[in-house]
């Protein structure tokens, strides 16, 4: 049996954005915000997500990925009883709830690290940061030197070899299970993270609870590295994300079935988005607006766990500029977000329900029925049964001959209920332009 996440759909939040905290984190910038979140679990419920991704939550100094303190939920959202009351509404919802560890950084107020500024070489956590050399000054004028991510100083980078940090950290994770029954955590920057520490990771967690979900933020790199036994379950497909905008935009399934192949052997595993807080949203990507329903069924219907980035629902637009993410982080209460229901939030919620309701989609073999530039259809199967995906990028219709890989007379459309046969072994389709459909079909 498939465990929760290889069926799940997600919902991602971004909460200080989504719920307007301030970005600085001052004395008087203490809030509560929960009651607003927690009116977003029927919303979460009727769109069919069965699990949400929400982060950064750790009390932070700005953005919230500069933790001041581990145990505490961000004084701008609220309190750990609000967000202990939000994981139960999620619950009681049948709604997974997976949290950020902001585990390869801290910030400049984390404790250590201002024990070291206050303590200098006497400092018993000199060793829990990277590089920390007293030979050479940082650009805050510290008096000593340390690795930061990516160079950005205001994130100083643990050292996650350290026995001490690892503790620290497997306890901060035990505190995040025993206090508001987490499922899982999204390691932020696992792309740099310590191998070591992530397999340790898995078999701590696995130890504190049995079903614990752990993925990673993975951009660049062979993602069979980090998903495996020993290690994550799950990474983000970046290498999808990016096929399946560039792939419509330019008129190309090459791309997309390509890339389909090329992760084939753990494509079922990985964690697949169209957008997300720090990407532009596919809906400012997109060069024709008419390709955004067939981004969203190629999302959910091909390998991969999909997610929904709040707003992504009511076509919500939004780029980065050098100097902000704001705008991929907007403030939106639901009532505004409702108010902008639209055809697209209706097909995403119809999407959702046929992954959850179809087990091939709960990592199904996958297979390329028919591909050209411009239309494209595949099969995820399970026992005696395939779900179909047929495609059109064209303004025009297109008429589609398909080989069905097992013996079957007719095919169910997903969509509308309506029954198509098949004849002589294949599915004659006529697509209309910028559009798809999804069929079941059962062996005789």
């Amino acid at each position: 049996m498939a465990s929760w996440y290889e069926k799940a759909v997600f919902y991602h939040i971004y909460p200080l954005g989504m719920l307007g905290a301030p970005f600085a984190n001052t004395e008087d910038a203490a809030a509560d915000r929960f009651p607003e979140l927690d009116q977003w679990v029927p919303h979460m419920e009727a769109l069919g997500c069965t699990a949400l991704y929400i982060g950064p939550l750790f009390e932070s100094s700005s953005h919230g990925y500069d933790t001041r303190d581990y145990r505490l939920v961000d004084r701008r959202l609220g309190t750990n009883e609000g967000f202990r009351h939000f994981t139960e509404l999620c619950h009681k919802a049948g709604i997974k709830v997976v949290v950020d560890g902001v585990f390869n950084h801290t910030g400049r107020e984390f404790f250590a690290f201002q024990d070291i500024q206050k303590n200098r070489e006497q400092s018993r956590y000199c060793g829990w940061y990277k590089g920390v050399n007293f030979g050479w000054n940082s650009p805050y004028n510290d008096g000593f030197g340390y690795e930061a991510w990516q160079g950005h100083f205001e994130l100083p980078c643990l050292n996650l070899q350290n026995p001490e940090v690892k503790q620290y950290l497997f306890d901060v994770i035990r505190f995040w299970i025993s206090e508001f029954d987490i499922d899982g955590i999204r390691l932020d920057c696992a792309n740099v993270m310590d191998f070591g520490f992530m397999q340790e990771m898995r078999s701590q967690t696995a130890s504190m609870e049995p079903d614990f979900w752990l993925m990673g933020e993975v951009i660049h790199g062979e993602y069979g590295r980090w998903v495996n036994d020993g290690m994550l379950h799950s990474v983000t497909n970046y290498e999808l994300h990016k096929s399946l905008y560039s792939g419509l935009n330019d008129h190309n399934f090459f791309e997309i079935a390509h890339n389909v192949r090329r992760l084939e052997a753990i494509g079922t595993k990985l964690y697949t988005f169209l957008d997300n807080h720090d990407e532009n949203r596919i809906a400012s990507k997109l060069n024709k607006k008419a390709h955004l329903p067939l981004a969203w069924t190629l999302l959910f219907t091909l390998p991969g766990i999909p997610s929904i980035y709040y707003g992504g629902e009511w076509e919500l637009t939004g780029t980065r500029t050098r100097e902000s993410d704001a705008a991929l982080r907007p403030h939106i209460t639901l009532e505004e977000g409702e108010a902008k229901h639209c055809d697209l939030t209706d097909l995403i919620t119809k999407l959702a329900r046929i992954h959850t309701e179809n087990p091939e989609f709960h990592g199904g073999r996958y297979q390329e029925l028919l591909l050209t530039n411009r239309q494209y259809a595949f099969a995820r199967h399970a026992q005696g049964s395939i779900c179909m995906t047929a495609a059109n990028s064209d303004d025009q219709e297109s008429h589609l001959s398909v080989p069905v890989p097992l013996h079957a007379s007719k095919a169910e459309n997903l969509m509308d209920d309506s029954i198509i046969p098949v004849e002589n072994g294949k599915l004659n389709l006529t697509l209309p332009g910028n559009s798809s459909v999804v069929l079941k079909i059962r062996e005789d």
